[in-house]
């Protein structure tokens, strides 16, 4: 569905979504650098389990929430990649650290 203009693949970052490796440009955020991949779905929802993704890509709406670097709740559109970054699929809702044990 979106797709990089040819012209515009600055300098090269690459880090990995759910373990697999995804090269973006520099200076994306986590949200468009995952729309360019081609990857719809960064979510579930904490009630159905339905996958939820990137929408207004400025950090209203909290559709793109993801688990970077072990930490979740964060905003995708609003964070920019960085080289090794690690990110993940945030399942349902996060849990605080002191609540994982309870």
């Amino acid at each position: 569905m979106f797709r990089r203009a040819p012209d515009r693949m600055r300098d090269q970052v690459t880090f990995t979504f759910d373990g697999n490796p995804i090269v973006a440009a520099a200076g994306d955020s986590v949200a468009a650098a995952l729309l360019a991949a081609g990857i719809q779905a960064c979510r579930t929802t904490p009630v159905s389990g339905a996958p939820r993704g990137p929408y207004c890509m400025m950090g209203v709406c909290f559709e793109c929430l993801v688990r970077i670097d072990g930490v979740g709740n964060r905003q995708g559109c609003l964070v920019p990649v960085r080289e090794g970054m690690k990110v993940e699929t945030q399942k349902g809702s996060y849990a605080l650290p002191a609540e994982a044990g309870q």
